[in-house]
C-alpha cells in the first residue's frame, strides 16, 4: 500500500459505513419474513409513531431522494400497507397514511431495538457519546459545504 491508497478499515467514514451497512443487513434479514426492507420499515415506522404525513416532507425527514421514496411508497401502496391520498392544504401534496392491513403488520414485527444493543451495548455511554458529537459535528461540517454550492 502505497501513501496515497486509504484503507477504509482504518478510516472514520469506512468504520461509519460498514458499521451502518452490517446493521441494515441484521435488519434486512429480520425483516424479511415479513416481505419488508429496512426503508419500507422507516416509513412504517414514522406512519405508525407520528401519523400521515406529506409524501415530499417525509422525504426529507428520512433523508430519501425522491425517486427512492416514490419507488418505496408505490411498493408500500400496492402491498395495502400505505393509503396514498390528495393532502387537504395542497392538492398537488401526497398525504401517506398507515392503513389498517399497515397496522396490523406493524402490531407483528419484531422489536428491532435488539440490532441497536448487540451494536452498541457493551460499549461504554461515554465513548459513544464522543462518538456521537463527533459525526455530529463532521455531518455538520460537510452540510456547510453543501449550502455553499
Amino acid at each position: 500500500m502505497t501513501d496515497t491508497d486509504v484503507d477504509d478499515t482504518v478510516t472514520v467514514g469506512g468504520w461509519a459505513k460498514r458499521c451502518y451497512m452490517t446493521g441494515r443487513a441484521v435488519m434486512d434479514t429480520t425483516l424479511r419474513p415479513y416481505d419488508l426492507g429496512s426503508t419500507q420499515w422507516y416509513i412504517l415506522w414514522h406512519l405508525a409513531n407520528f401519523g400521515p404525513a406529506v409524501q415530499r416532507d417525509l422525504g426529507r425527514k428520512l433523508e430519501l431522494e425522491r425517486a427512492t421514496l416514490s419507488g418505496v411508497v408505490i411498493t408500500l401502496v400496492r402491498k395495502g400497507l400505505v393509503a396514498q391520498s390528495a393532502e387537504d392544504a395542497d392538492q398537488r401534496q401526497r398525504l401517506l397514511t398507515l392503513t389498517e392491513a399497515g397496522q396490523t403488520l406493524w402490531d407483528r414485527l419484531p422489536d428491532l431495538s435488539f440490532i441497536h444493543d448487540a451494536a452498541f451495548g457493551a460499549i461504554d455511554p461515554s465513548d459513544l457519546a464522543v462518538t456521537i458529537r463527533v459525526l455530529r459535528a463532521a455531518t455538520e461540517n460537510l452540510q456547510t459545504l453543501l449550502r455553499k454550492d
